[in-house]
């Protein structure tokens, strides 16, 4: 196994790493919207959608993969009237790439995000 870090991305804020790399799979750790650029967490659902999944594209790539090769995404919200908004950002991200997908409402998220977003990708 090994342990991915990137500077690309939100460094863990626990007792985790950002993703795991396991024979050719990677497992990326749920990220919520915090914009490494500006140290914000970013809470407009549009571009914190975005931004999550930046930060989870930026792990994969550390890890050798790629945006084609996301197989699975679980994305958590803390609101389930956001799904439309959520899914227009999502379908432009992935430029029609469709990996299997959650999505689920939860009641709260690491510092009251309103969204967190994990993957697996395919080396």
């Amino acid at each position: 196994m090994k342990f991915i870090v990137t500077e690309k991305a939100p460094k863990a804020i626990g007792p985790y790493s950002q993703g795991t790399i396991i024979n050719d799979t990677i497992y990326v750790s749920g990220q919520i919207p915090f914009n490494v650029e500006t140290g914000e967490l970013e809470t407009d659902i549009e571009i914190a959608t975005l931004t999550s999944l930046n930060n989870v594209l930026a792990i994969v790539e550390a890890g050798g993969s790629s945006l084609e090769k996301i197989a699975k995404v679980n994305v958590s919200v803390k609101d389930m009237d956001d799904f439309e908004k959520i899914n227009k950002v999502y379908d432009a991200f992935f430029k029609g790439h469709k990996p299997a997908r959650a999505l689920v409402q939860v009641a709260k998220l690491p510092r009251n995000s309103v969204i967190e977003i994990e993957a697996i990708a395919q080396i």
